[in-house]
């Protein structure tokens, strides 16, 4: 059977224009203090009203000729005909749709940065497979002239993750997307840092061909649950300290601190969120069980060019599939993909597809990305209406990150991170005209003062 005639097949099982059940906002996780917190502050502006426009809310729902109104950094209202406050600046949205501000789930700026060459290439800790006690916010330099560039895309939130060498590659950091001078300045508030795991092909290749361990499959397997046996441990031994002895009284000495358990033991707890680079179906499924051996959730697969294959199982487990358009074939465990994996993800119920980058050009065109997923899927008459696929880019991805209860969507009191589109932002001539993060218009096609630049660039020859 062909991709497209599979495809086909499958498409009874996928939604067309309706809109699918709403998810509940993840609950909010305690996240233990941070010796590097984080320092974002929103930027003070005017209220902002948007009107007649196309809204795109990122909960399912298409209003024509709405209006939104941004008021204190917060989404005040979407509707038809509000009213705006004596000191707003209005904009004449007509002809032009607005949508949340993108989030990318998987995003490597400020790690691998740009310029690439060695000296900027941080996002490996390739000295052991196992290194969950590094965090991937000790490697981002704020400079990179990606984040502006994304900026231009649409792109308001991103998380960034340590690259794929690893068994265990360390933290992750979920970013706002403004100009700072320190990592911390740009730290999502309240964002629980994620874990980066990665199965297949990279830790056998990286550290089989150190000639170590693991070399196989099977070696990447044993490494996880070696690992996890030990945080395990770990978790007994501070949990007995902690209980005491019933009388006030901590029970004995306090156990060691080691960052790598530290790490491991908050994945156990459920305070870490698990984000794994995985293409094949079969290792998909493989890391759910062992996520059931020891009792955590994994929050998103990342990359995984045969999800479509298991999509009623991502769904059944409530496990993001975290993807490309149509990125496949550069590697023997990425050959199986097809066009169609992203709208077969994307069941009626309780699924959860994103288009996601992964690449420093890839993250200033999402939305055309999110284009090759609906005319992909149109081909073989899987029609997704552009309420629904916005999602993608910007609820889904909130939800995977545990931060849909303050953003991703354009409903009243979450974060007034928008986007104004020139015309559907589905397509090729498709332009963010303004990019607003907390009700601040933080980029402007038409004003060049509203177009920050890095300050690595500033000042070279070619650079305005």
């Amino acid at each position: 059977m062909s991709r497209a005639m599979l495809a086909v097949t499958m498409a009874a099982l996928v939604v067309s224009a309706g809109v699918s059940a709403r998810s509940k906002p993840a609950p909010p996780v305690e996240v233990t203090p941070t010796p590097y917190p984080s320092t974002y502050r929103a930027i003070a502006s005017n209220p902002v009203l948007i009107r007649n426009a196309t809204v795109l809310t990122g909960t399912g729902e298409r209003l024509d000729g709405a209006d939104v109104l941004m008021v204190d950094g917060k989404i005040s209202a979407v509707g038809i005909s509000l009213s705006a406050p004596d000191n707003a600046q209005v904009i004449d949205g007509t002809g032009k749709w607005v949508t949340p501000g993108i989030i990318d789930v998987h995003s490597h700026l400020g790690v691998y940065a740009s310029p690439s060459v060695n000296a900027t290439q941080d996002g490996n800790e390739a000295s052991a497979p196992v290194t969950a006690n590094v965090w991937a916010e000790h490697s981002v330099w704020p400079h990179d002239p990606g984040f502006s560039t994304a900026l231009a895309g649409g792109v308001t939130s991103m998380q960034i993750l340590p690259g794929s060498a690893n068994l265990v590659g360390g933290r992750s950091v979920v970013l706002k997307n403004v100009a700072a001078i320190t990592y911390q300045a740009m730290k999502f508030p309240g964002a629980a840092q994620g874990i980066k795991m990665a199965c297949g092909e990279n830790p056998k290749r990286v550290y089989g061909g150190k000639g170590g361990a693991p070399s196989t499959r099977m070696g990447n397997v044993a490494g996880y649950r070696a690992a996890f046996m030990e945080a395990q441990d770990y978790v007994r031994q501070w949990d007995s300290y902690n209980k005491g002895d019933g009388k006030g009284e901590k029970n004995g000495d306090a156990p060691k601190h080691d960052l790598r358990l530290d790490t491991l033991s908050g994945v156990l707890r459920g305070e870490i969120p698990v984000h794994i680079h995985c293409y094949r179906s079969d290792e998909m499924a493989l890391m759910i069980d062992l996520a059931k051996e020891f009792g955590f959730r994994i929050a998103s697969f990342q990359h995984g060019v045969e999800a479509y294959k298991i999509a009623d199982l991502l769904a059944r487990e409530n496990i993001c599939g975290a993807l490309w358009a149509d990125w496949w074939g550069f590697k023997l465990e990425a050959f199986d993909g097809i066009e169609e994996n992203i709208a077969l993800v994307d069941r009626p119920e309780n699924s959860c597809a994103i288009v996601h980058s992964d690449s420093a050009e890839g993250i200033q065109r999402l939305n055309q990305e999110a284009a090759k997923v609906i005319a992909s899927a149109g081909r073989v008459g899987i029609n997704i209406a552009p309420e629904r696929a916005i999602r993608w880019l910007t609820s889904n991805p909130a939800r995977s990150l545990r931060i849909d209860g303050q953003t991703g969507s354009l409903a009243p009191g979450k974060m007034a991170d928008a986007v104004l589109w020139n015309g559907t932002p589905f397509s090729v001539y498709a332009k963010a005209e303004k990019v607003f993060i907390d009700g601040a218009l933080m980029f402007d096609r038409s004003d060049r003062s509203r177009q920050p630049q890095s300050d690595f660039l500033l000042g070279q020859e070619g650079q305005p």
